[in-house]
């Protein structure tokens, strides 16, 4: 099961400040990502930077993790979610867990769940909280090259969810996880 964390995004709405590089829980909010991914049963963990990438690679910790750089991270979180499902592919991985750096309240627990709903290379489940989907997400390997080809924007695999929304495995999560995002300067009061 590997995972893959999606954190290109330069934080235009927190005033171009890449969440990737946000102060969470004394480290930061990239390392803790990784580390819930990996904490909640995935290996290989992949990410995808883009924004500030070399500042990323420089400031954290991310040993053990594998990493690619989205040149075209500014066009959403679809293009880094092809660049992620490409870096995987050759893994040898079954399933990944998809999981996005601006969600510090979903935590391993969360991510576990998802993991267990894996039943085979076809497989499609996601966190939900309160009955609504919600990330992280999982992908068997046998949609990937699907998803990849939807995946735009920053909808991401959104559309290909949508039209596949009957074989989705929903995995509350409401009880261990909370799915807010940082996303304006509001927000990062919530981060610790």
């Amino acid at each position: 099961m590997a995972g893959l964390l999606l954190a290109a995004g330069g934080g235009r709405r927190l005033g171009g400040r890449p969440k990737a590089l946000l102060d969470h829980r004394g480290r930061l909010l990239v390392e803790h990502a990784a580390g819930v991914l990996r904490d909640g049963g995935c290996d290989p963990v992949h990410i995808v930077l883009g924004a500030a990438a070399d500042a990323v690679r420089e400031r954290a910790d991310l040993a053990g993790y594998g990493t690619s750089v989205n040149p075209d991270w500014a066009q959403g979180m679809g293009s880094s979610l092809r660049v992620g499902l490409a870096a995987l592919a050759g893994s040898g991985a079954d399933a990944v867990v998809v999981s996005l750096v601006d969600q510090p309240g979903i935590g391993a627990a969360a991510v576990a769940r998802v993991v267990a709903a894996y039943e085979g290379r076809d497989s499609l489940a996601a966190a939900a909280y309160g009955g609504g989907r919600g990330h992280p997400v999982l992908f068997g390997a046998a949609r990937w090259a699907d998803i990849a080809a939807s995946a735009e924007g920053d909808r991401g695999a959104r559309a290909y969810l949508r039209r596949h929304a009957a074989a989705i495995t929903l995995v509350e999560c409401g009880d261990v996880a909370e799915a807010y995002d940082i996303d304006t300067p509001e927000d990062l009061r919530r981060l610790e």
